[in-house]
């Protein structure tokens, strides 16, 4: 009898003392509960044991109020609750709404801009300064207005014009030549020349300089076929000879590079080859009449010639305004 009631005072204070993590208290009461059931059983039944020792032989698992860490249910509900974290990610550093987890992003990036300044359908009007390279004799000085159409955005068509008569000049070199040993070198003079050119861009982007300003650029090639005007300059016999300007058919080739200032406003550098067929002054001199003869004074075959020629300018397109015919 006093093992039932011993029982039955293990039972009760288990629940007050012990916490439900707590697996040691727990199998304890229930070994204990387990061992009486069987004496109680055969000492008799009119004392109330066999009722308290099937009420607290049942292992049942008590309620938790307060969260404890063995509460795996509590756990997952606490882990659960991110109203907070997405309340306050649904705002950026900015002070702008960002989307909410589930909603469709509305900003857009995009990984290729478009081109800054557009060329298709426009006039690009080129003034230029262009000086001769490969001359050492004589020094090739004009000026150059291009006109261009942009029938594409990288293809165009246009004319090219440079004026050189009145501003070219004869070095000191081929006059302290011919002086120190009786030796000329044939040079010629240029009028003008006039071109129609077609350029292509193969390249385009932006460069940073200064670690502030961010400039457009495009390199471009072009080549065509014209006209010049050009003469023999007389050096080996200037008091009796004179020449008059004659007409060369020339082509060209070249490559330029274009660093935009505003959309409509470029600087322009190119370098270009014109090549042409020159009557050269003849370096012998007849005797007698024969030395009036025209004829006798140019050399029998032309010679095959390459004025490079190095072109600064400012790059100006007309309309000043364009439009993109689809959106970014």
């Amino acid at each position: 009898m006093k093992k039932a009631w011993f029982a039955a005072l293990t039972a009760l204070a288990v629940p007050l003392i012990g916490s439900p993590q707590l697996g040691t208290s727990r199998a304890f009461a229930q070994d204990a509960d387990m061992s009486f059931g069987e004496e109680d059983t055969s000492g008799g039944g009119d004392d109330g044991g066999d009722g308290a020792d099937m009420s607290f032989g049942t292992d049942e698992p008590a309620e938790d109020s307060g969260g404890g860490d063995g509460d795996v249910i509590s756990s997952l509900a606490v882990e659960g609750d991110t109203s907070g974290a997405d309340t306050a990610a649904a705002t950026d550093a900015g002070g702008r709404d960002a989307p909410v987890r589930g909603e469709e992003a509305h900003e857009e990036i995009f990984a290729v801009q478009q081109i800054y300044a557009l060329r298709i359908n426009r006039v690009e009007l080129m003034p230029s300064f262009a000086q001769s390279l490969n001359d050492p004799f004589v020094s090739h000085t004009g000026v150059g207005l291009a006109l261009n159409y942009w029938f594409t955005n990288v293809l165009a068509v246009g004319l090219n014009f440079i004026w050189y008569e009145g501003l070219e000049s004869e070095s000191d070199l081929n006059f302290f030549v011919r002086r120190s040993t009786r030796l000329a070198v044939p040079v010629n003079g240029f009028q003008f020349l006039a071109n129609l050119n077609f350029t292509y861009v193969p390249i385009y982007g932006k460069f940073a300089m200064f670690n502030e300003f961010i400039f457009q650029y495009d390199a471009y090639v072009m080549g065509g076929i014209g006209l010049m005007r050009t003469r023999p300059i007389p050096v080996v016999d200037p008091v009796v000879r004179e020449f008059e300007f004659g007409e060369r058919i020339s082509f060209n080739v070249g490559i330029g590079l274009r660093v935009f200032l505003t959309r409509w406003l470029a600087i322009f550098a190119e370098i270009r080859d014109y090549m042409y067929l020159e009557t050269l002054e003849n370096l012998n001199v007849e005797l007698g009449t024969a030395r009036n003869n025209v004829e006798t004074w140019v050399q029998p075959s032309p010679a095959f010639v390459n004025n490079v020629t190095a072109h600064i300018g400012l790059a100006v397109f007309i309309p000043f305004d364009f439009s993109y015919n689809q959106p970014r």
